[in-house]
């Protein structure tokens, strides 16, 4: 299978680093162009191109770019593509994005309302990029660390999920993208270490208007 990467900071960098591992062909990419990563692709193994080449070449794309720049993704290139976002919304990075703040909206609809025909998985942006590498287990291992996942497509989420399964994470379903909230920035569940089990008790947790203070999920 082959995985473009649109976004090459610590997520983007990470997810091609797990998929190289995994046996996938990886290209990446950034918004700088691709002569800026060439370090990076001789350390990954990876191939490096445009946003658009990127997004043509991968069977699965894993969207890893700072939240405001969503627009500038290659819509006509991730049209009928798996499209795992792994975005966050962080005001004082993104600005503040109305539909967001008023809880109108999660983050990977807004995100859809601009991919139209692409099915969106949001994945992989409830982890810290550190812990990546360093949290996958093997399937079966006791209180193996579990991810949350959500999408509309079922079948794309179920490639989500064996993704994640390959990387070394259990996959917890939390639903659609209109309940991907329960597991944004601030909430009980994101970027805490946590079980299957412990990951469905944090979701259910989880209320739209509340967030946890600042940066309490760092270590």
């Amino acid at each position: 299978m082959k995985m473009g990467i649109l976004g090459a900071g610590f997520i983007g960098r990470a997810m091609a680093t797990l998929a190289k591992q995994s046996g996938y062909e990886v290209m990446i990419s950034n918004s700088r162009g691709p002569e800026t990563l060439m370090s990076t692709a001789a350390a990954i193994g990876c191939r490096v191109g445009t946003a658009r080449e990127a997004a043509a070449f991968g069977d699965v794309v894993v969207v890893a770019v700072p939240l405001r720049s969503y627009p500038a993704l290659p819509a006509a290139e991730l049209e009928g593509k798996i499209v795992i976002d792994t975005c966050n919304y962080y005001p004082d990075r993104d600005g503040h994005i109305d539909v967001l703040d008023q809880y109108a909206m999660t983050t990977s609809e807004l995100m859809a309302g601009h991919l139209h025909g692409a099915r969106l998985v949001k994945a992989f942006n409830a982890i810290l990029a550190k812990d990546f590498e360093t949290d996958g287990t093997p399937a079966g291992t006791p209180h193996r660390r579990a991810l949350p996942m959500a999408g509309d497509d079922l079948a794309a989420k179920q490639v989500v999920a064996g993704i994640l399964d390959q990387f070394g994470f259990d996959a917890v379903d939390a639903g659609s993208l209109s309940g991907s909230w329960r597991f944004e920035r601030a909430k009980p569940v994101y970027c805490v270490r946590l079980n299957r089990a412990g990951v469905l008790e944090k979701l259910a947790e989880a209320k739209r208007d509340v967030e946890l203070p600042h940066g309490s999920w760092r270590r």
